[in-house]
């Protein structure tokens, strides 16, 4: 091997070795430091928002932002397939979430100015206003005007309108611009009457499609309308719960996952996702319900197995729904529901139920893998990077600033489940093993332990090149898949032939 090629291949070497030691820092071990830091906050236990949340904001409200402003500006909503659940509905709900934490928190600043150098208002006034932009523009609503033609607004379509009357809501309170209440009174008013006139309390989601959890969050949320209109609706949210009794709940007495709108009868049973989201929002309006459900949530749905804890996303009566994927539960593993669980830690704080929120956020902090800038490497790598790359980090945020609703006491206790303990040793091991390889290849290439012959070194070294750039260039636009794929592909060059030792004829 020339000079000029060992020189080449000994910086590819140490290069690589270099990439691997810092992803064994980045990727593995400052994660497991940031969780033992957050596991250490005395407000994950009490019901206060915990410091990790208002640091969560802080770092994606920026990123929301620009994000946000590239979606309104690119057309892209107009071309999805309404069969596409994560581009449409995905982004939206990404935006509601932003904004019901980004209110939460400026409430706890209002108490306590301590907390945040800045209103939560103030810095975060464009991502606000650029969320309940998006929510509402008609181009974003492309795939709900195929379900249901160009009067959306009034027709049934109870997902969309409710995400709209939150948005506008939440735009209202936070910024106090009055633009939008023209809207949102229409909205409110129309959406209401049609739910008071329907024959049991229910609205179609889509054409044929009536998921009652959605209903019981629009009800919610044009209670909560009242506040910025000037409205009381206590008589219609008492008519409304006409909806969720009696024969309209599963054989557990909870609220189905879907039902039938034109009978008011269940089409299946209630399931982890369906119960811990409208655990999230039946307290502010029907509490002694509430209550009931979230104890019969706990009684038929929680479980403590494989020294994990969490929430079921079918009930542990019903055999054979252990291992399943689907876009409204995600992943179930071992029965445990993602979103019943990732939802689970907002339904539990907000319930008072804190015993089972602790536990919760625990198995949350370890398995999503904080970065030091700031991102939920998890979380964001399982949301859709193309059109709602921050839905994971927006849920995670919006469930963290939580609190329990009005006449819930909080009940404190639980512990850090051992599973939390065994993720983050297998993290640290991990962190371990790859930067120790990292390490190792550098003291063998400087001990001059390394094959005598390179294959076409020049040509490796462009390929090198172009492949780790190529990867810091993905992974830096969010495309981490592509990005990791490419800078793996780096780490096998350059490929060596080790020479034939020579024989003498004797």
């Amino acid at each position: 091997m020339s000079n000029q090629d060992h020189r080449l291949a000994g910086f590819v070497v140490i290069a690589n070795a270099g990439v691997r030691i810092l992803a064994g820092v980045v990727l593995c071990l400052l994660p497991v430091v940031l969780v033992l830091r957050d596991l250490a906050d005395p407000n994950l236990r009490l019901p206060a928002i915990p410091h990790s949340a208002w640091r969560l904001h802080r770092t994606l409200t920026p990123k929301f932002e620009r994000w946000a402003k590239e979606r309104l500006g690119s057309g892209r909503a107009a071309q999805l397939s309404p069969r596409d659940i994560s581009g449409t509905e995905w982004p939206l709900f990404g935006s509601l979430f932003y904004l019901w934490a980004t209110e939460s928190l400026q409430s706890a600043w209002e108490t306590n100015h301590g907390l945040s150098a800045v209103a939560p208002r103030e810095y975060a006034k464009e991502a606000v206003v650029t969320a309940a932009r998006l929510v509402i523009d008609p181009q974003q609503a492309s795939w709900v005007k195929i379900h249901w033609g160009t009067n959306y607004l009034k027709t049934e379509n109870v997902f969309y309108r409710m995400l709209v009357i939150s948005a506008l809501t939440s735009h209202a309170r936070l910024t106090e611009d009055t633009q939008y209440l023209p809207l949102l009174k229409d909205q409110v008013e129309s959406l209401s009457a049609e739910l008071d006139a329907s024959r049991h309390g229910l609205l179609d989601d889509y054409p044929g499609e009536c998921y009652p959890g959605d209903v019981v969050t629009a009800i919610a949320m044009l209670r909560k309308a009242d506040r910025v209109l000037g409205t009381d609706r206590t008589d219609f949210v008492r008519r409304a719960l006409r909806g969720f009794q009696n024969q309209a709940l599963d054989p557990h007495g909870l609220v189905p996952y879907a039902a039938h709108a034109g009978s008011g009868e269940p089409l299946g049973p209630s399931r982890g996702c369906g119960n811990s989201y409208v655990s999230l929002f039946s307290p502010e309006i029907w509490p002694e319900q509430a209550r009931e459900w979230y104890d019969r949530h706990t009684r038929f749905f929680w479980q403590e197995v494989w020294t994990a804890v969490g929430f079921r996303e079918f009930p542990r009566d019903m055999k054979g729904y252990d291992w399943l994927f689907d876009v409204d539960a995600g992943p179930v593993l071992k029965g445990y529901g993602f979103a019943a669980c990732a939802f689970g830690v907002g339904a539990a704080r907000v319930n008072g139920h804190f015993e089972h929120a602790f536990p919760l956020t625990a198995e949350m902090y370890a398995v999503s893998c904080p970065l030091p800038g700031g991102t939920l490497l998890v979380p964001r790598l399982l949301s859709n990077a193309t059109d709602a790359p921050f839905l994971g980090e927006a849920a995670i945020l919006f469930n963290l600033t939580r609190l329990p609703a009005a006449g819930f006491p909080a009940q404190t206790g639980g512990s850090i489940p051992l599973f939390t303990w065994i993720v983050l040793m297998l993290q640290t091991i991990a962190g371990l093993v790859v930067a120790g390889s990292g390490y190792q290849t550098v003291r063998r290439w400087r001990r001059g332990r390394q094959p005598a012959i390179v294959r076409s070194m020049r040509l490796q070294w462009v390929l090198w090149v172009v492949l780790t750039l190529a990867g810091l260039v993905l992974s830096s636009t969010g495309r981490w898949g592509w990005g990791a794929t490419a800078l793996l592909g780096a780490q096998l060059l350059p490929r060596f032939r080790r020479e034939r030792p020579t024989t003498t004829s004797g």
